[in-house]
């Protein structure tokens, strides 16, 4: 898998990248979803993976989520988000992380074209959206971790 920041960049360079970061928006009045962008450049072939921080975190009212799904383009370029649907929850803020939002893109290991994207290029976009509760409903765990750490 290919790794973004870390060790690949120098401090100066990860300070130059969040310095640059694009907040979501939407691209028309009529849009339901805001553009998350990416942080860096990157390639992908076939079977290949990248997985990278968005640079943004989000506060969310309490009954609402934020799904973060791929962009219609994207499908057609045979690029796609690992887990399919993000789920961003009201309380993915107060994670260890900071309730930073990372991607994990993957390329169709059927295609024989390379797939570019540069620093700021829209990826997939964020749709925020109300959710309900069973009357029964006695979950009463604390999120540790970011995506990926409940239930483990």
């Amino acid at each position: 898998m290919k790794s973004t920041f870390g060790e690949k960049y120098s401090d100066e360079e990860i300070e130059r990248i969040y310095d640059n970061i694009k907040l979501p928006k939407r691209g028309t009045a009529r849009s339901s979803g805001y553009d998350i962008r990416t942080t860096v450049d990157f390639k992908l072939d076939a079977g290949e993976e990248v997985k990278f921080p968005t640079g943004i975190r989000v506060a969310i009212d309490s009954g609402w989520w934020l799904m973060c799904i791929p962009r219609s383009g994207s499908g057609f370029k045979r690029v796609r988000l690992a887990n399919s649907v993000g789920d961003v929850d009201e309380d993915y803020i107060d994670a260890e992380n900071e309730g930073h939002i990372w991607l994990k893109l993957t390329r169709d290991s059927s295609v024989n074209t390379t797939f570019t994207a540069k620093e700021g290029d829209a990826v997939c976009q964020g749709v925020f959206s109300q959710y309900g509760i069973t009357y029964d409903d006695d979950a009463d765990g604390v999120r540790v971790g970011g995506l990926g750490s409940t239930g483990r």
